[in-house]
């Protein structure tokens, strides 16, 4: 079970506010900060949408790309010795390290 709204490839948290009693989110993956509330599940899919069409008319509008979440590429950091490991397991398998990588993030995520 997933609490990330999604739409356009842009995904969004859903968390509540006691204080304020409603449900409010943002976008994850990016840089821009864009926020979106509700006072209900649909009121909240609802303005996670309308952010995010705005967002991207208002980037046409001035001509830039609109950034794109999860381009296919980070940096991590992890332990010499998996490091090590990995790197093995990619040359006697005739693979190369990203290759590796990313099989082994796919058992993880059962792709």
């Amino acid at each position: 079970m997933s609490n990330l709204l999604s739409y356009k490839n842009y995904n969004g948290t859903v968390e509540y506010s006691k204080e304020d009693e409603c449900l409010f989110g943002k976008v994850v993956g990016i840089k821009s900060l864009l926020s979106y509330e509700g006072n209900s599940i649909q009121e909240l899919e609802q303005d996670f949408k309308t952010v995010i069409d705005e967002y991207i008319k208002d980037c046409e509008e001035r001509g830039i790309k609109p950034e794109q979440p999860y381009k296919g590429s980070f940096n991590i950091r992890i332990s010499p010795e998996l490091h090590r490991s990995i790197a093995v397991y990619a040359i006697e398998h005739g693979k190369t390290l990203n290759a590796a990588v990313e099989e082994a993030i796919k058992k993880v995520v059962s792709l």
